[in-house]
């Protein structure tokens, strides 16, 4: 194998593909490379664990053909290293030789026969609005688990709602829920759990005018965005019921400023340390917002606001009361309650797209 291409766009195309690639290596020692395969002046780069896997296609000046397995880490820190301009490299049996300006390395490939064959997909294509469901990955994805132990709450579960597509996670401290209205990329009833790392690097490379194209398998999701190629394992097994969770009413509305609202909590939450509790104090005409940590301090913030109902004081977890305000979006939301205890629901005023579940905290 040899090419010769731009530093900057190798750099960018092996940073992509390497984020994939397990780090752990385990019984497949050659995962923790990146696989090159050249023809032509196409260079494919892909990096897996076997659940996500990560492709990028790069033009390149090609020489000779063929197929090579990098270290991941070592291969996009000498690119990165290397100065600005053109990258040669040159790949045999056993080394890449690797040639930038004055500098030169040459490191020892993995054997790319041991790199397992991945399936190519197959299912129809089906286009998504690329800057909507970025957005709705903004909102969405947070709310997810990172607790491995609870596999189905590390997914979003991607289903048809109506006349489009519904996407939904939770941690079971909080539920977010965002529809995406004419998006018809489901069948009637269906609905899939992919996992929310493949979602995050998915965002990463969305753009804000690519097209992005969907194919679904029966195990897996492929998500395409121009040159990149996002596939991910499905995750099996039955999603919470999430529409049990939400209160049919609440009594109690607050509207307010949700800059406003966002700069109090950053600054009443500093004194909110020790997972101890922000409380919110509505009132009308005002919310006011406490924080005491046990020998440290207190703070108390005062915010205007409209509140429809009886005089309540409500405590979250700041980082997910915070994390439900910031993915929100809207100049006014509304924090909508039915007691001390009951799920709390966040919306912003005159969509009706997204809604932030958060459970309240029990204080004394």
């Amino acid at each position: 194998m040899k090419f010769r291409c731009e530093r900057e766009a190798f750099e960018r195309a092996l940073g992509l593909a390497g984020r994939a690639v397990s780090g752990r290596g385990g019984a497949l020692p050659v995962l923790s490379g990146v696989h090159l395969v050249l023809e032509g002046d196409t260079l494919r780069l892909t990096g897996s664990d076997l659940d996500l896997t990560i492709s990028v296609e790069l033009t390149v000046a090609g020489e000779q053909d063929g197929v090579a397995v990098l270290p991941a880490k070592l291969a996009a820190d000498i690119v990165r290293a290397v100065a600005d301009g053109k990258v040669e490299m040159t790949v045999d049996s056993e080394e890449a030789h690797l040639s930038a300006g004055r500098s030169e390395f040459s490191l020892r490939v993995i054997p790319a026969d041991e790199f397992p064959q991945l399936p190519e997909p197959s299912a129809d294509a089906v286009k998504i609005d690329a800057t909507e469901f970025k957005d709705a990955l903004r909102q969405v994805t947070p709310a997810a688990s990172a607790d491995d132990s609870r596999p189905i709450l590390t997914g979003v579960l991607m289903a048809a709602e109506d006349d489009g597509l519904r996407l939904v996670a939770t941690d079971s401290y909080r539920l977010s829920v965002r529809d995406l209205p004419g998006s018809t990329v489901l069948a009637s009833d269906q609905s899939v759990l992919v996992p929310s790392r493949s979602l995050n690097e998915l965002a990463r490379v969305l753009g804000d005018d690519d097209d992005l194209t969907l194919r679904l398998g029966e195990h897996d999701a492929t998500f395409e965005v121009g040159a990149v190629r996002v596939t991910t394992r499905l995750i099996e097994g039955d999603f919470p019921n999430y529409r049990g969770l939400i209160p049919s009413s609440q009594p109690n509305k607050l509207t307010v400023n949700r800059e406003a609202l966002l700069d109090a909590v950053r600054r009443v939450r500093l004194l909110a340390q020790e997972s101890t509790p922000l409380r919110l104090i509505m009132k009308d005409g005002v919310l006011e917002l406490v924080a005491v940590t046990q020998d440290v301090g207190q703070a108390q913030e005062a915010v205007d606001a409209s509140f429809d109902g009886a005089e309540l004081t409500v405590a979250f977890n700041p980082e997910y009361l915070l994390n439900g305000i910031e993915v929100t979006g809207g100049e006014e939301i509304t924090l909508e309650t039915v007691d001390e205890l009951k799920p709390a629901l966040l919306r912003r005023v005159g969509s009706d797209d997204y809604l932030y579940l958060l459970m309240p905290v029990r204080v004394s």
